[in-house]
């Protein structure tokens, strides 16, 4: 795991959020609970200029510039790393996802009615795709 910095904690996702001025903040604040609540592995710290979670490695930003609504784009860390065997085989029954690449998806939310709806889709999800990053 890559050397741990200030911008890798809790308290300075906490003062980001504390500043952010977005029309989704309450599910934003949300999703940092239901994520850390995936497993007690998975911390929080601002990557990219944004809330991400990390095990080993970084694997979900949100994205916060859309027009509407926000994204969380999960990722396999900042390196580019070999894919297991058959790629990243995850179950997604209702089609949460949308890929990027093949190491890449995004999950859009549209409104809050939409994250809450989607998220124990995108947790279970979540714990899948840690698998892959923590085994690879």
């Amino acid at each position: 795991m890559p050397k741990l910095t200030a911008a890798d904690t809790t308290s300075a996702v906490d003062q980001f959020m504390a500043a952010l001025d977005h029309p989704c903040k309450a599910e934003i604040e949300a999703l940092r609970t239901a994520l850390r609540a995936v497993d007690p592995a998975i911390a929080e710290g601002i990557k990219w200029n944004a809330p991400s979670w990390r095990t080993s490695e970084y694997f979900a930003t949100t994205h916060l510039r859309a027009r509407t609504g926000f994204s969380l784009i999960l990722h396999r860390g900042a390196k580019a790393r070999e894919l297991p065997d058959g790629g990243l085989a995850l179950a997604d029954p209702t089609g949460l996802l949308k890929w990027l690449g093949r190491d890449r998806a995004q999950v859009e939310f549209t409104s809050p009615a939409d994250f809450a709806a989607k998220l124990p889709a995108l947790q279970a999800v979540i714990q899948q795709w840690i698998r892959h990053l923590d085994h690879a």
